[in-house]
């Protein structure tokens, strides 16, 4: 193939021949320049939407055309038949049924991606014509691929492979219920063809039958029998007709080279809601299942993990879809108590996940499932089936723990990130799944645990490794984190227990820092307990390794036990101040310590706390003093990012003022800002580091965060500094205009515009800030042109605001004038092409608040903009233009028409309209 004569010229100047597609498709496939291949792409999608396209596609498919272009050719007819049918003449739909099926026979043996949009298209076409025009669609397609009687002179089909016959048949097959899901139809006519393809289930079911049990058939056949019978399942066909066919299925299990298929084909088959309807077909594929537990035995203890992976996902899907039904089945109680306890099997089959098993997460969601319909039925039904399952449950509990078990250190150190990753994820839903079976067994179930770990902590002659110990801590802490066990017997003895657990392995000390963490609320009730487990908090706090699991557990505790932290106070600020100075922890966790502070702080008598805040904050502050003095660089700019960000977590929880509204008949003393955290010379030390890093971004956002913060917390109080935090922000935002500058500025407008003796200085930082928007107004035009969703939608959003207030206000009146025709320019470039189809929305929405706001200047806009040669298109005539303004400026108040005129000026512009696409 050549490329076209004229590669870099418009598309639409190629004349449309056969010639020139193969061309056009030579550009597109092979062509390094991608600008020469978009171009190849709009024509050819042209091309297809032409009146011509029904013609040349056959050209395209000849037996001499490479399989690209083939491929296009039977694509170029699928498109045509499912978005242009209506332009074919009725008096052709035999013929091109005819010339399909044809075509079908003739690529049966390949090639395959040919093949199947062929398939693709006549699926479509009878989608078209059924039931009316095309009654026996499926009992007409496999009277056509019956093996022909050669003709005299030996040409027939019959020569070629009667399996490449089959198979193209029951890619037909396959393909018609899918193109029936995919199609886009109206709900009366997806009824409509819903019920007369059921009714062809008639002729396919028995047909997949017999090839299914056929001696003749190769594995291919039989593996496209399953796929399409997988294919028919998601039309909801009855399994009460087709219950024989998925029994069937079954016994292609026992053949490697199917096995895979079939399971998903069963697991299809009997996953279908409806299938409740059919109780004695679900009762009579239950030995079928049970029938596996000894291949996924055997498959287990030989490690095959797809094998056993498949049988799980079968025995689930049996469980899952149909307990309730199952379980009401009272004759066949046995049967399903042995399906449970199969899956009971596959919950703890041997092996780590995900490393050497990968079936026992599937199961877990079952276990809700059966829970939820035993506790749904009445009472004294309820009673019965507990009696049968609660024992199931307590065993399950037993099995859960087990394999939330931690390999050895050894063997999880050569664990990849991503496999650890995946384990952490599992034990996260193993702990939900055990919080959830706590609703079904209740307080004995803390009692086991508790007894258990008992056992192992007490008793000499235990010799438990420290996975068994983690796993009992790992249980109770999976429950203790979500339900109220402040009334649970168990847990003061628990609280005494965990102090003699030995927390020299990472994994166990993580888990007791966490099972103490979720004991918070607890402890807060108990304080008397608090000097026992205290004091293994912070041991674990020195320990880099154990950073986020005891910070954490430290901040939960100042949370909510900060009233009773008074006798500790000086340990936990000691201790803190020594790790933060040593930098033992990364930032973020720094940040939930210096929250933890300010809990612990704000619960001090006053008296206290600006001793213990002074000697908290100096050694940062002195530190951030020394980075102001150096010139900028990248290592100074991560430490202030990082003391600024302390502050601000600081800030966040201190919170002093709460503490004294709290103290009944008391007058409320408060701190004087002067002597906060927010004292002058911090302000100072904070303006020096501005003056050398104003035009970076990341700084002055972390600046912002700390006053914020600080405004938050102290809020009428923080009163003295405003005028010197109104000065900082005119500084900062006439600099460089950023969105935490206006964040902070709008909270101080919230809090103090109130007030008399503020009101200038709030008035003054309002007319800076408006004026220093007002002439970023044209930038603000090209942040139109981002490719970013949350950008446009942000900027179209800004101008429709701002649009309503060009009338009152004369300043915003003459941006208008100066600057509204490139805003409409830009609007229409994006229109045009320049931006994704999915913006338009939020284009149109900007050309509606201009009609509305100044008509007649959009209008002198529109023409002027629209009258140059190729703009915003060269896909778009001078008359198309012309309508698409008339179009626009008639309307003022439908944004949904608007919406509509805009989109389909777009698609003309992209020269998409008619193609198909447009309805994507």
């Amino acid at each position: 193939m050549e490329p076209p004569d004229n590669p870099g010229g418009s598309p639409v100047e190629w004349e449309l021949t056969v010639e020139n597609v193969e061309s056009a498709l030579f550009q597109l496939y092979f062509d390094p320049v991608m600008e020469r291949k978009n171009v190849a792409q709009k024509w050819l999608t042209q091309a297809q939407a032409s009146a011509q396209a029904w013609q040349f596609c056959w050209a395209l498919l000849g037996p001499d055309k490479l399989p690209e272009v083939q491929f296009f050719g039977a694509s170029t007819l699928h498109a045509k038949i499912s978005h242009h049918w209506s332009d074919l003449p009725t008096d052709q739909h035999e013929s091109l049924r005819m010339q399909l099926l044809s075509h079908i026979l003739h690529f049966s043996s390949g090639p395959k991606m040919v093949l199947t949009r062929l398939c693709v298209a006549l699926a479509s076409m009878a989608l078209n014509l059924i039931p009316q025009v095309w009654s026996q669609p499926v009992a007409d397609m496999v009277r056509a691929f019956q093996p022909q009687k050669p003709d005299s002179d030996g040409s027939s089909e019959a020569v070629q492979d009667p399996q490449a016959h089959c198979l193209a048949l029951l890619e037909l097959l396959t393909v018609l219920p899918e193109e029936f899901q995919s199609g886009r139809l109206a709900q009366a006519r997806r009824t409509q063809l819903r019920g007369a393809l059921a009714g062809e289930w008639a002729v396919v079911c028995p047909l997949l039958r017999q090839l299914l049990q056929s001696q003749d058939s190769s594995n291919q056949v039989k593996e496209k029998v399953l796929r399409c019978l997988s294919s028919w399942v998601g039309l909801d066909v009855p399994l009460g007709e087709s219950h024989e066919l998925v029994q069937d299925c079954f016994s292609a299990l026992s053949n490697p080279e199917l096995f895979d298929t079939a399971v998903e084909t069963i697991v299809n088959a009997i996953s279908q809601p409806d299938c409740r309807r059919y109780v004695d077909a679900l009762v009579n594929l239950m030995p079928l299942v049970l029938g596996l537990h000894d291949q996924l035995r055997t498959a287990a203890q030989d490690g095959d993990m797809e094998t056993s992976h498949g049988i799980c996902r079968i025995a689930v899907a049996m469980g899952e879809t149909h307990s309730r039904v199952l379980l009401e089945q009272v004759e066949h109680w046995q049967e399903y108590l042995a399906l449970v306890n199969m899956i009971l099997f596959c919950t703890g089959i041997p092996g780590h996940y995900p490393v050497s098993e990968t079936s026992s997460s599937l199961t877990l969601t079952f276990w809700y499932t059966l829970q939820d319909d035993i506790l749904s039925f009445e009472e004294e039904k309820q009673a019965v089936y507990l009696q049968v399952y609660r024992p199931v449950y307590f065993q399950l509990v037993d099995v859960l723990l087990h394999k939330s078990h931690y390999p050895s250190e050894e063997e999880y150190a050569a664990w990849s990130s991503d496999d650890k990753e995946q384990f952490r994820i599992y034990r996260v839903d193993i702990s939900d799944t055990l919080m959830y079976v706590y609703e079904m067994l209740g307080a004995e179930l803390l009692s086991n645990l508790y007894d258990r770990l008992g056992r192992q902590l007490m008793d000499p002659q235990q010799s438990a490794v420290w996975q068994d110990t983690e796993a009992l801590l790992f249980g109770f802490q999976s429950i203790a984190e979500t339900i109220d066990v402040n009334y649970s017997d168990v847990i003061p003895g628990l609280i005494g227990l965990i102090p003699r657990i030995n927390i020299s392995n990472v994994m166990l000390a993580d888990t007791v820092m966490y099972t103490i963490g979720s004991l918070a609320e607890w402890l807060a009730d108990h304080p008397v307990m608090l000097g026992g487990i205290l004091p293994m908090v912070l041991q674990g706090l020195v320990k880099a390794e154990l950073s986020v699991s005891s910070v954490s557990t430290l901040k939960r505790i100042c949370r909510e036990c900060r009233h009773d932290l008074s006798p500790f106070a000086q340990d936990i600020l000691t201790m803190s101040q020594d790790v933060l100075v040593k930098k033992i922890h990364k930032s973020s966790q720094c940040m939930w310590l210096m929250q933890a502070l300010g809990f612990l702080l704000s619960a001090l008598p006053l008296e206290e706390i600006l001793g213990r805040l002074h000697s908290l904050i100096t050694p940062h502050v002195q530190q951030l003093d020394t980075l102001a003095q150096q010139e900028p660089n990248p290592t100074n700019k991560q430490s202030i990012i990082h003391i600024l960000g302390m502050l601000s977590s600081l800030f966040t929880t201190l919170d002093i003022n709460r503490q004294a509204d709290s103290l009944e008949g008391a007058p409320s003393p408060r701190l004087p800002p002067s002597q906060s955290a927010q004292n002058p010379q911090v302000f100072t030390l904070i303006q020096n580091i501005l003056s050398k890093w104003l035009d970076d971004s990341d700084v002055v956002e972390a600046v912002c965060e700390v006053f914020d913060k600080s405004v938050r917390t102290l809020l009428h109080d923080f009163g003295p500094m405003v005028a010197q935090l109104s000065e900082m922000l005119v500084q900062i935002f006439c600099a460089f205009p950023q969105a935490s500058a206006l964040d902070l500025a709008r909270l101080l407008v919230h809090i103090f515009s109130g007030e008399e003796h503020h009101i200038s200085h709030i008035k003054s930082l309002i007319v800076v800030l408006t004026s220093a928007t007002l002439t970023i107004f044209e930038q603000g035009i090209l942040s139109l042109k981002f490719p970013e969703t949350t950008t446009v939608k942000a900027a179209t959003l800004f101008f429709t605001e701002l649009l309503p207030r060009c009338k009152d206000t004369p300043s915003l009146g003459e941006v208008l004038h100066a600057d509204g025709k490139l805003l409409t320019e830009t609007i229409l470039q994006a229109v045009g092409g320049e931006a994704p189809r999915s913006l338009m929305e939020h284009f149109s929405e900007v050309l509606l608040s201009l009609n509305r706001n100044c008509p007649a200047l959009l209008s002198q806009w529109l023409k002027e903009t629209l009258l140059t040669p190729g703009f915003p298109s060269a896909q778009v005539s001078t008359e198309q233009k012309h309508t698409f303004r008339q179009q626009l400026l008639r309307e003022q108040t439908h944004k949904r028409r608007v919406k509509d005129i805009v989109k389909e000026f777009s698609l003309l512009c992209r020269g998409l309209q008619g193609s198909g696409y447009s309805d994507y």
